[in-house]
Order: C-alpha cells, then sequence, then structure tokens
C-alpha cells in the first residue's frame, strides 16, 4: 500500500487558510437592547411631534422652511397693522372680528393646507415606507392620529397667532378685557374648528395619491375651488332677491362653514351676501356644526380606510 499523501497548505479562503480572503470571526461589539421599550404612545409622540415640526420645516432643509414661515409671516401681518391702527387711533374696537379673520386670509390658509398636507402623508405612499410604521409597536390608527394630530396642530398655531397678536394689541389699546377676552375665545373655537375641517380634508385629498403635485392640485380644488364657487352661487341668489336659498348654498364649502358656525354661535359676523340677513340663524347653525363634525369624523374614518388597505 502506498502512503497517505502528505497534506499541502490550505487553499485561499478555506477556514485557517493564509490567503487574503482567509476567513476571519470579527467581534463588533454588538449587544442586545435591555433597557425600558416605551411602546406604542412614544411612537405615536414622536411620529406627531416628527409631523408637526415637519409642517414648518424644522428639522429639514432651508428651502423646505421658506414657504411655511413666509405664509406665516402673512398670516400675521394684517393683525399687526390692525393692532398698529388701533393702538394709534385709541380705538374702542378692533377693526377685524376675531371669528372674521380666518374667513378673510382663507386664501392663504388653503395654500398652507396644499403645501403641507401632501408633504406629511404623499412621501410615505410613494416611497413604500408606510408598512414600516405598522411594525411594531405603532398600529394605523396610531399613525392616522399622529397624522390629523399634526396637521390639525399646524393649522391652529398659524390661524390662532394672529388672534392672539390682535388680542395683547387690543390690551395694548386699553380696550375692555372682559369683552376682548371673551372674542378672544370665540375666535380660538372657531380656528380650532377650522384646523380640524381643513386638516382633514386635507389629509385626505392626499393620502388619496403618492403624487405630491396631484395631492397639491386635490386640496386646492376642494378648499379654494369650491369656495368660489359657493360664492358665487350666493351672489347669484343675493342679485335675484332669494336671500333665503344663500346660508344653504354655503353647506358646500369648507370655510364657508366655518363662516356660518362663527356667526351662528360665536358671535361671529358674517360674510355671506347680505351679511345678517342672510346669516344662518341657530336652526341652520345647528345643521352646519353637524356637517362639521361630520366632516372631520368622516375625513378620518377615510383615512383609516386608506391606510388599512396600504399597509397590507
Amino acid at each position: 500500500m502506498s502512503p497517505a499523501p502528505a497534506p499541502g497548505p490550505a487553499p485561499a479562503g478555506a477556514p485557517g487558510g493564509s490567503g487574503p480572503e482567509a476567513t476571519r470571526i470579527h467581534n463588533i461589539g454588538y449587544r442586545g437592547y435591555d433597557g425600558p421599550r416605551l411602546g406604542r404612545a412614544a411612537a405615536r409622540q414622536a411620529l406627531f411631534s416628527q409631523s408637526l415640526r415637519g409642517a414648518y420645516g424644522l428639522g429639514r432643509s432651508a428651502k423646505s422652511k421658506v414657504l411655511p414661515m413666509l405664509l406665516a409671516g402673512v398670516m400675521c401681518m394684517p393683525a399687526l397693522i390692525v393692532v398698529a391702527v388701533a393702538v394709534f387711533t385709541k380705538a374702542s374696537k378692533l377693526n377685524v372680528g376675531y371669528t372674521e379673520y380666518a374667513v378673510y386670509l382663507q386664501m392663504v390658509i388653503g395654500i398652507f393646507v396644499a403645501a403641507q398636507a401632501p408633504q406629511s402623508v404623499s412621501r410615505d405612499l410613494r416611497f413604500r415606507t408606510v408598512p414600516l410604521y405598522f411594525a411594531r409597536p405603532i398600529e394605523r390608527v396610531d399613525y392616522v392620529l399622529a397624522k390629523f394630530g399634526a396637521m390639525a396642530s399646524a393649522l391652529f398655531v398659524l390661524t390662532a397667532s394672529p388672534l392672539l397678536i390682535m388680542w395683547i394689541g387690543s390690551l395694548l389699546a386699553k380696550m375692555d378685557f372682559a369683552t376682548q377676552t371673551k372674542m378672544f375665545g370665540e375666535g380660538l373655537a372657531s380656528v380650532a374648528l377650522l384646523s380640524l375641517l381643513f386638516g382633514g380634508i386635507g389629509l385626505v385629498m392626499a393620502a388619496l395619491t403618492p403624487r405630491r403635485g396631484f395631492g397639491v392640485a386635490a386640496v386646492i380644488a376642494t378648499l379654494v375651488i369650491s369656495y368660489g364657487a359657493v360664492s358665487t352661487l350666493q351672489g347669484i341668489a343675493y342679485g335675484t332677491d332669494n336671500p333665503g336659498v344663500i346660508k344653504w348654498i354655503g353647506l358646500f364649502s369648507p370655510i364657508t362653514l366655518i363662516d356660518g358656525v362663527s356667526s351662528a354661535f360665536l358671535g361671529g359676523t358674517s360674510a355671506f351676501p347680505g351679511r345678517d340677513a342672510a346669516a344662518p340663524g341657530a336652526g341652520a347653525g345647528v345643521v352646519y356644526l353637524l356637517v362639521v363634525l361630520a366632516l372631520i369624523a368622516g375625513s378620518y374614518g377615510v383615512l383609516m380606510r386608506r391606510y388599512r388597505k396600504v399597509g397590507l
């Protein structure tokens, strides 16, 4: 029997070999996490905070801050002018009511929603990162609540800031504290409803498509074009001596819905043609309020249904 051949050198790349691709085990220092797990509430809070900051471009590029900060400045500038006039002329009341301010500047609010609602949700849809959010511990309801709450909060900051400026200015002008505070509270209630309504509608329109441009167009069509159509029809009804129809036409636009609720329950002056004669009373005001609440709840329901499908 011939003797067994002597073992040769191990080939390169084999265990124990000396080649450049020899197997080595590296200790990368990985250790398991054994600290506290914060759970769904913390994840929901983090998503809310990140979405709210993102609405104003905070934590993003400088270019992302330009439009929201510009719109915030445009929103507050008329309030500063109203306050300056009231202080220097020692007026007994402000030239613009607290509940009317958002109605006059509804174009600025609509542009803000059109720009920031798609930014909040469209990118997650476009890059298909939504299912990653729904991994443990966050769930669909947490995602929708965080996004809805953040958008509504961003709008409330935008619309309440000028009211705060007006209230402080009224006190500097030595107007009656109790009266101004009551009107300021009514104005805050009005813009809170507006923020929930516009935020919900904006997110629904933006969530229907992953394309940000389409989302922007859908939001503008819903918020701005609807107001133009309703105002035109109200003007026609007023010009043809049909004032009773004006308040019911107002049910078909988000901003006129807020205007109707404010004039019926919050002491506001309606911007409808004919003013007080066409403004909804208590009975029609209840219908307005119910429609607003139904649209807010419906927006939440549509978002839940949308993200139930997206997460699959």
